[in-house]
């Protein structure tokens, strides 16, 4: 028998035996609670959902491991048989996979699959508003990235994307911009804003509004106390999933500190905690519950998601980071499937201080609305890993932004003046707009923003008196006579208002500050590539406001603002744009 190939308690007995810890007193074995002051590896399985605290096996000091007998069953025989073929089924298909070296890349992992049941939301445009009849805009800002690399995936197997998998706002927040940072923790963040013509028709604009985060360095953040919620179902079973994610996995290890803890809890027909609380720098012990991973059966998600957030409750680490890490292919089988349903649970556990960071993997059943519906309900980020240099991207080098918040329920509100403005669109951000009256509301949830984080919005206007209009004026309505603002700013752009609250909660503060009609002769280098990847992603979309701004003009752009592009990110961008050009 290969040894690998081991039943989940028999593998987790043995990452026990390495981990070398005590074992509990055998009387009180199936009363035992896990604290944080347990790190070493457990077997703490139920089948099918419910967790129930009970060790699987233990180790007396000094003596082999053995296996405690559980408690007489309590479920029916089915709940019993449900678990022992769980276990079998992970003894069967855990065997490890070759790395596809394309995984280590940006090229495709593995052929697509035929049988496609990937499942994205969909959602309509921004369309034009008039700023006569309708000047207020309302959103929440969003730092996810995972439509980007999602869709890089795609078009790196040589096929385009479906319009739904596009999501504008996450193709320009995938880049850093080089917004100046704050000068002071006590306004979080700095706000940037440009005005210049719109590279798609000069007679319109293009207004940016840039929101930067203060910076932390990762030495500087607090104790984190993660749980990595694991998909190992079947599903899993594939070069881009399990075996990728177990790979990003071991890239946060080293940077982890004592301080710090890290749990495991794995989901399919069974729940288990592969790994208890465990102090950052027992790094053996961490990658050695990594290795045990093994794929296999059905996916019971939300149980999953009851059994992370007791553990993550177990650890929790006051005024530190807590956070539960959910990654998965998305695809809920067993138990509560229903998204409405797991985002009502999510916004019940986020009210204990834990937040949730979805991260999605593969294809085929890729379950991408539920990814994203959750980490927003979570108070978190999604992002989808499409190869181990996003992950490390992701989990290492933007590890502040990822894992630690400095500000909460981030609200912009533009009011654009009529007398200056005569239509304008948001670009972007639909699925975080947000009604005029729920800016001054607290009870209305937002996007929230991490440490050294930036978040960029687009408003493409047209200002009055000027030839791009795509309203026509009403026939027969009364000219709109624009009567002197009482505040004397008729030569002002509009009005901008950011409203956030502390990491902490409590009531929102509110930043405010005029925008200016000074439009820039020489648009700023990071406007042009923002401006390049909003138009790319329109063309993705169908083109519906490109005007003809297609993939070779795009690519154009780009590469004119490509800049210093660390790590080669703009570079990619323009491959992908050339290579969707070059596709019927």
């Amino acid at each position: 028998m290969n040894p690998k190939r081991v039943t989940l308690p028999l593998l987790f007995a043995g990452l026990v035996a390495l981990a070398g810890a005590a074992a509990p007193d055998p009387a009180s074995a199936s009363q035992h609670a896990v604290t944080p002051d347990e790190p070493d590896a457990s077997g703490d399985c139920v089948a099918g959902g419910g967790w129930q605290g009970r060790p699987m096996m233990s180790r007396m000091a000094g003596a082999p491991v053995a296996v405690a007998a559980p408690p007489p069953p309590a479920a029916p025989p089915a709940t019993i048989e449900v678990q022992a073929s769980a276990q079998a089924a992970v003894a069967a298909k855990s065997a490890p996979m070759p790395m596809a070296a394309s995984v280590l890349g940006f090229a495709p992992p593995m052929p697509y699959a035929a049988a496609d049941r990937d499942n994205y939301a969909h959602r309509e445009p921004n369309g034009v508003h008039l700023a006569a009849s309708d000047p207020v805009s309302t959103f929440g800002l969003d730092v996810d990235t995972g439509s980007y690399t999602n869709v890089r995936h795609m078009i790196s197997e040589g096929r385009l994307p479906p319009a739904d998998a596009v999501r504008t706002e996450e193709f320009i927040n995938y880049f850093d911009y080089g917004y100046a940072k704050p000068t002071s923790t006590d306004r979080p963040f700095s706000i940037t804003t440009e005005l210049a013509p719109a590279p798609w028709n000069p007679d319109r604009q293009l207004l940016l509004v840039g929101v930067q985060g203060y910076d932390v360095p990762a030495a500087r953040i607090p104790a984190a106390n993660l749980v990595f919620l694991v998909d190992v179902s079947g599903s899993m079973n594939s070069p881009d999933k399990l075996p990728l994610l177990k790979a990003s996995l071991k890239q946060i290890v080293p940077k982890l500190r004592a301080q710090d803890r890290i749990s495991l809890v794995t989901y399919a027909g069974a729940t288990c905690v592969a790994l208890r609380s465990t102090p950052g720098d027992r790094q053996a012990t961490i990658l050695a519950a990594i290795d045990g991973l093994g794929a296999g059966g059905s996916t019971n998600g939300a149980a999953g998601i009851d059994l992370a957030y007791a553990q993550a409750a177990k650890g929790f680490i006051p005024h530190g980071v807590n956070r539960v890490i959910l990654a998965t292919d998305g695809d809920f089988n067993v138990g509560t499937t229903g998204v409405e349903a797991l985002k009502d649970r999510i916004v019940q556990k986020r009210r204990g201080g834990v937040a949730l960071t979805t991260l999605g993997f593969g294809e085929g059943n890729y379950n991408d609305e539920m990814a994203v519906t959750l980490a927003d309900a979570g108070n978190g980020s999604h992002h989808y890993i499409d190869s181990l240099d996003e992950g490390r991207r992701v989990l290492v080098d933007e590890m502040s932004a990822t894992l630690m918040t400095i500000a909460k329920d981030v609200k912009v509100q533009v009011e654009f003046n009529p007398a200056v403005v005569a239509e304008y669109r948001l670009i972007g951000y639909e699925k975080r707009v947000l009604a005029r009256e729920d800016f001054n509301n607290d009870a209305v949830d937002a996007g929230d923003i991490g440490a050294g984080a930036n978040v960029t919005a687009l408003y493409e206007i047209t200002l009055k008196n000027t030839k791009g209009a795509r309203v026509d004026p009403l026939r027969y309505g009364p000219p709109h006579r624009l009567v002197a603002s009482a505040s004397g700013a008729d030569g002002e752009l509009g009005f901008l208002r950011v409203r956030y609250k502390s990491p902490e909660g409590g009531a929102s503060r509110l930043i405010e500050q005029p925008m200016t009609t000074d439009v820039a002769a020489n648009p700023s280098e990071r406007l042009r590539f923002a401006a390049a990847v909003a138009a790319f992603a329109e063309n993705l979309r169908g083109g519906k406001y490109a005007e003809g701004f297609g993939y070779d003009k795009v690519a154009e752009l780009a590469r004119g603002a490509r800049g210093a592009d660390d790590g080669g990110y703009r570079a990619g961008m323009v491959r992908l744009v050339e290579m969707a050009g070059a596709m019927p």
